[in-house]
């Protein structure tokens, strides 16, 4: 093949058959009962996601929505994927989710629901992608340091 290639033009048509020829198109990536499943993560939250074609039905440690997120906000942030990608209400989530807080878990369930969608139909991975959903936030707490009482904050300081 190297003996063929006797300009740039030569190169530029190889490389562009070869480009198109090998790209490969995505697949869905389903178990036996037709569910998808996906890891989330935040903070020190570690999700746990399932998801399956439904009536829009979500389950989080074995209780509803409402029951373990109570705040709305929680539930809101939950529902982002389904809304960006256009199919609310037509998959059940299942999830169990452990480590951090409310929040940190929220976090992780939507950073585990994004994906798993995204192994469901790997067409939706564009809006995901583009609404930044399948990047997992990095930020987690500072660590404290010694000398200061918490990770940057001095001690009170006493003139006398």
């Amino acid at each position: 093949m190297a003996e063929d290639l006797k300009s740039l033009d030569d190169l530029k048509s190889a490389v562009a058959g070869t480009a198109a020829s090998e790209a490969p198109a995505r697949e869905p990536k389903r178990d036996s009962l037709g569910r998808a499943y996906a890891t989330g993560k935040r903070k020190d939250a570690v999700a746990r996601v399932w998801i399956k074609p439904g009536s829009g039905r979500v389950t989080v440690n074995g209780k509803p929505i409402n029951d373990y997120f109570a705040r709305p906000v929680l539930q809101m942030i939950l529902r982002q994927p389904f809304q960006v990608a256009g199919v609310s209400d037509q998959f059940d989530v299942m999830a169990t989710v452990k480590g951090g807080g409310l929040s940190g878990q929220a976090g992780a369930v939507k950073h585990g629901i994004s994906k798993a969608l995204q192994f469901y139909d790997p067409a939706l991975r564009g809006a995901l992608k583009a609404a930044g959903f399948l990047t997992r936030d990095s930020r987690v707490v500072e660590r404290k340091k010694y000398g200061k009482a918490k990770a940057r904050r001095s001690f009170q300081f006493s003139k006398r």
